[in-house]
């Protein structure tokens, strides 16, 4: 232990004893501790604690006021559990109740009055040795408790950064602009939080909203983008694209690629069952993938494509009201037009409705 921090640890010294106090002072003065503050009323105590914040006290038992006892037991309740303050009781009461007792309030050391100085210095010292190792250990793990959580942060970020790039590889071949895959994230974050969902579960699905055309990887591009209404053949290849996403999501642990296999899955099941890939109907369809479906085709409507012009939120919405109970679920779509009519919801990249 580096001596020039044992000489400079700060040292509390309580006695009513005037002498006793000056005959401490000076013993530890000639030993090279500097930082020492001593008080002879013991109701000081606890601002004068909260005040110098020792390394070590240095307590009398039998005082006026408020005696070692009663400084001990209310200091048990007052230091939390990882603080270490060692407390050296010096007392004249011989008796082995008084040791007994002092050591069961939280006395880490006892000796008796008079005490031999040599011996004193060297239980103060390894009192002392004792505290700053505690205080190494507590700022160590504080250290590691850091670097543990900036690398959980970092690889949080990881993770997000690399779900926004898969979903962008996607997007980048039929919207270049990669705005629709946030928008309808935002949008269903909306639609959930307005039906009630908790907020960690709202952000799991506005993120895993973004990989909801993620299968689209899988089609060819004279299907993607035909600028004209697609051959049966042609529908049923586009349809694939619900399980190529599925199984390029399949098998995670991570919450949102399991939200998002989910949701490219069934996002285009319709509520009366004529929908795809495995025609599912009402509340069999996962309710992320009913939530998805409605603002995948608020935000499709409102938004030209190769095959068509954009409309306006007000015709989408009109659209929408149709779907209802037929392609959408009534109760999403009743949300869904909560939010529109509060104009909450995102509009066309121009910022303004069509």
């Amino acid at each position: 232990m580096n001596e020039e921090l044992l000489r400079e640890s700060r040292i509390l010294i309580v006695d009513d004893q005037v002498d006793n106090v000056h005959l401490l002072e000076r013993l530890l003065n000639r030993r090279g501790f500097v930082n020492l503050r001593s008080i002879t009323d013991p109701r000081l105590f606890f601002p004068t604690l909260a005040e110098f914040q020792p390394d070590l006290i240095l307590l009398d038992l039998q005082m006026p006021f408020l005696d070692g006892y009663e400084i001990l037991e209310q200091l048990s309740l007052t230091l939390s559990d990882e603080v270490y303050l060692p407390v050296l009781v010096l007392t004249a009461n011989i008796g082995p109740e008084a040791k007994k007792r002092a050591l069961e309030l939280g006395a880490k050391d006892f000796l008796h009055k008079p005490f031999e100085s040599t011996e004193v210095v060297l239980r103060i010292r390894n009192l002392l040795h004792t505290r700053h190792l505690h205080q190494r250990v507590l700022d160590d793990n504080l250290a590691l408790e850091f670097r543990v959580r900036e690398r959980t942060r970092e690889l949080e970020e990881a993770k997000l950064e690399m779900l926004f790039r898969l979903a962008r590889a996607a997007e980048f071949r039929d919207d270049n602009t990669g705005n629709h895959q946030h928008r309808v994230g935002s949008t269903t974050a909306l639609i959930a939080e307005r039906l009630g969902l908790p907020a960690d579960q709202v952000e799991t699905l506005r993120l895993a909203a973004l990989l909801h055309d993620i299968g689209k990887i899988g089609i060819p591009d004279a299907v993607l983008l035909k600028p004209g209404k697609l051959t049966p053949d042609e529908f049923h290849l586009m349809q694939q694209h619900t399980t190529i996403g599925a199984a390029i999501l399949t098998g995670s642990r991570y919450p949102v690629l399991i939200a998002a296999e989910e949701i490219a899955l069934t996002h285009h099941e319709h509520w009366d069952g004529q929908g795809y890939p495995h025609g599912l109907a009402g509340e069999a369809i996962p309710l992320a993938g009913r939530i998805v479906a409605v603002a995948d085709v608020f935000d499709a409507l409102t938004h030209e494509r190769s095959y068509k012009e954009a409309w306006p939120v007000t015709r989408a919405a009109n659209e929408i009201t149709r779907m209802s109970g037929l392609h959408l679920d009534p109760n999403v779509v009743r949300v869904f037009l909560d939010l529109v009519a509060e104009g909450l919801l995102p509009v066309p990249d121009d910022g303004h409705p069509h």
